[in-house]
């Protein structure tokens, strides 16, 4: 990954690049829903996305001055089973290309990644909107039948 940080003509150009992008994900992917920007002045996207064992989330795309950072809310923290949650989603890090699961400081848990400026292109973006989509549909009912034990009994 390269540490020289992007000078602000390359920001623009990566920012327009994604504005691009998502519009026509937001025109031709079924599963893109909507698309928002950020507060005025942040290079932030959020894109809200259709799927089916998750009916909709959304994954958060922040430019940076080195990386584009991107992750989405996958679930709350369990309320049982805490640790056979953790490690079957820790364990399904090993298959992932790109982003892996996180545990955030309240305990619950995001799927999360980064790129580096350098390398951002539409068929990246396309991998990695594809690759939450994939790894969402996946994982999600299985880590919530751990987490949540008791409710699907």
């Amino acid at each position: 990954m390269s540490t020289l940080a992007s000078t602000p003509a390359q920001l623009d150009a990566i920012t327009a690049g994604m504005d691009a992008w998502l519009e026509e994900q937001l025109r031709d992917n079924p599963i893109v829903d909507s698309v928002e920007h950020g507060e005025p002045g942040e290079r932030r996207w959020y894109v809200r996305i259709k799927g089916e064992d998750k009916d909709v989330y959304s994954v958060w795309f922040t430019l940076g001055q080195r990386t584009l950072h991107f992750e989405t809310y996958f679930m709350p923290a369990p309320e049982e089973n805490a640790g056979a949650c953790y490690e079957h989603l820790l364990k399904r890090n090993n298959k992932l290309y790109g982003i892996t699961f996180a545990i955030g400081g309240e305990g619950a848990i995001y799927l999360v990644g980064q790129l580096a400026n350098t390398a951002v292109s539409n068929d990246e973006l396309d991998r990695i909107l594809g690759t939450f989509y994939a790894t969402v549909e996946q994982c999600f009912r299985s880590a919530l039948r751990i987490g949540f034990a008791s409710k699907f009994s």
